[in-house]
């Protein structure tokens, strides 16, 4: 048993008629779960009717590289959804100070609308009783993962949050991990160069941690480079098993039984 804890099935780079086979490669490969995530207000709608599949869940949020493109009561349209049983978590929403600040934008300003966004998410989420998931990105340093850390502290007796696509150092997770919070491993885990990302995967006790794919984003070996998809969970989930001297059954059952606690997928599902 599986779960990919993180992926994007209404993406345009999967077309709604390969869903069907998407599905049918993940299962063949024992996944049981998926949980897709809107990143604009644009694809909530898709995501939802996606969760109409009882094996998918739909989280509901507004990347932080859409926040320019998105109104500023977006997180006020995101609450209509929040009682949906298909709803899952609130996410994907965080912090990118990767890529640069876009027209009309100077670092700033789009930065200040990101940390907005992101207390938002937080307080929707402590409104509706959901978790939240979290995107950091940086070109050198933590500077993103430092700053969100700081606005989850204020909301971690309320709001379990995913730092998930993970790849800093274990004093980084542990930060989180001490809040009450999680952080996930995607393929970037298996790349031949990521020995920090398992070094911290390593040293996560177990119910702290889940596995992702962010399909179509960052295949795993050997399909790096490829369009990812839900079924190369499993290679991920193989290679951090034999980090950690467990079986793939066992840690297939140990961050399922954890994605279901942070989501609490709906009763019919499992």
């Amino acid at each position: 048993m599986l779960t990919d804890s993180h992926c994007h099935l209404a993406s345009h780079r999967f077309q709604p008629e390969e869903i069907p086979g998407l599905l049918e490669r993940a299962c063949a490969v024992g996944v049981s779960h998926l949980v897709t995530l809107a990143t604009s207000l644009e694809n909530v709608q898709a995501n939802l009717d996606l969760a109409e599949n009882p094996a998918i869940h739909a989280c509901i949020g507004i990347h932080p590289c859409d926040v320019h493109h998105a109104p500023d009561d977006a997180v006020a349209h995101l609450s209509a959804f929040r009682s949906d049983p298909r709803v899952c978590a609130i996410g994907e929403t965080g912090l990118d100070y990767y890529h640069p600040a876009p027209e009309g934008w100077n670092e700033k300003s789009f930065r200040d609308r990101q940390l907005d966004f992101l207390r938002r998410h937080f307080e929707l989420a402590s409104a509706a009783r959901l978790n939240v998931v979290i995107h950091t990105r940086d070109q050198t340093g933590h500077a993103s993962f430092e700053d969100a850390l700081t606005v989850y502290r204020d909301f971690h007796t309320s709001v379990r949050a995913v730092f998930h696509c993970f790849i800093g150092p274990w004093e980084n997770a542990k930060l989180v991990l001490d809040l009450g919070g999680l952080v996930s491993f995607g393929g970037v885990a298996t790349f031949k160069t990521a020995h920090q990302v398992r070094d911290t995967a390593g040293q996560c006790p177990v119910g702290s941690f889940m596995i992702e794919t962010d399909a179509p984003y960052l295949a795993p070996e050997p399909h790096r480079g490829k369009r990812n998809e839900p079924s190369f969970v499993r290679e991920t989930a193989e290679r951090l098993a034999a980090l950690r001297g467990e079986s793939l059954e066992a840690l297939g059952r140990h961050t399922s039984e954890t994605a279901l606690r942070f989501f609490r997928f709906r009763p019919n599902s499992i």
